[in-house]
């Protein structure tokens, strides 16, 4: 019995070669886009401006292809983690982060990563493969604050950038006016500084774009993160300062007690992102298992945030959230969880 193929996570391009393929209208591949990504149905049947016939082929070969959540994990501080299944059987997590009136979702696009960051218990965990177009928005559709989203971080679990067709396609089925028409500036793509894809990326969207820094120095950064052998940070700056029409980059910056918290780094920091416009969040370092590094102090990420806004460089202090459901930036694993997903 052959299996059938979601038809969530496909362009209007994928759309359209469906409906050629089965010899139906032109149009039809814009009227099963808005009934998947506007209407929300469940099942091809449903979709009534379709002939009997056209749905019928396409129930042969295709289904919605939206599946739930296998479990939810709720924070003290309001914070929800989401487990989803992989095709493959493999887990992957997204983080619901509420504030006021804003929800946030944070979002994966690999099972484990690559890039094996000392700092991080998804590198930790290690690469189990890529998500498919379908995958990453399934996280999207399918948790229950589907409709109240107001941004959509890809931070999750995974490098966005390392799985770079996937994730772009999300990201256009995000913004095209055929599915959700998001505007390009609610939507924040983290990449470590994978350069060739980041030159496209840059090139084909005007996402916003938050880079991974962490240490200003080669040797000091290296040794945080094994990608700056391949591509060092100064010539990830010098792409950034290259491109013009990128909305905004913002720098992530998580502090580690005397490694890379002193005023050598701040000035080095300065020094690095001169002339190029730049946002710096500090971010609390969460513990995780078999880690030398430790959390600097709340005076001394203070201190550093008021001498980076000193060098004239906006910095601000990123909220932590649902740590104590291991939602919180770094935390994201499901190396555990793959037995039962």
């Amino acid at each position: 019995m052959e299996l059938k193929k979601p038809l969530l996570g496909l362009t209007l391009t994928e759309l359209q070669a469906i409906t050629q393929e089965h010899s139906m209208p032109t149009f039809a591949a814009k009227q099963i886009a808005d009934w998947i990504y506007r209407k929300r149905v469940t099942s091809i049947e449903e979709m009534s401006n379709l002939s009997l016939g056209d749905r019928q082929k396409l129930c042969e070969h295709y289904e919605i292809g939206a599946k739930k959540y296998q479990h939810l994990y709720a924070s003290v501080d309001g914070t929800k983690k989401y487990l989803f299944a992989t095709t493959k059987g493999n887990g992957i997590e997204s983080a619901l982060i509420p504030h006021e009136n804003h929800y946030t979702l944070c979002v994966s696009t690999q099972v484990g990563c690559k890039m094996g960051c000392l700092f991080c218990m998804t590198g930790k965990q290690g690469f189990q493969g890529q998500l498919s177009t379908n995958e990453i928005i399934n996280q999207i559709y399918s948790i229950d604050e589907s409709e109240q989203l107001t941004n959509i971080v890809y931070m999750g679990m995974g490098e966005p950038l390392d799985n770079y067709s996937e994730t772009i396609k999300s990201i256009e089925i995000m913004t095209a006016d055929y599915a959700y028409a998001w505007s390009p500036k609610r939507i924040t793509v983290s990449t470590v500084g994978v350069i060739p894809t980041l030159i496209r990326f840059l090139e084909e969207s005007k996402c916003n774009l938050a880079v991974s820094l962490h240490s200003p120095f080669d040797e000091e950064r290296l040794q945080l993160m094994p990608i700056q052998n391949v591509y060092p940070i100064k010539e990830v700056i010098q792409v950034l300062k290259a491109q013009k029409n990128q909305a905004r980059i913002s720098f992530e910056y998580i502090l580690f007690a005397g490694v890379n918290d002193s005023q050598k780094h701040v000035n080095e920091l300065a020094r690095l992102l001169n002339g190029l416009s730049a946002h710096i969040n500090l971010m609390r370092f969460h513990a995780i298992p078999n880690s030398p590094l430790k959390g600097t102090s709340e005076e001394k990420l203070k201190e550093f945030q008021s001498a980076l806004n000193k060098k004239g460089i906006i910095t601000t202090i990123r909220a932590s959230r649902g740590e104590d459901i291991m939602a919180a930036c770094g935390l994201l694993s499901t190396l555990q969880k793959q037995g039962s997903a």
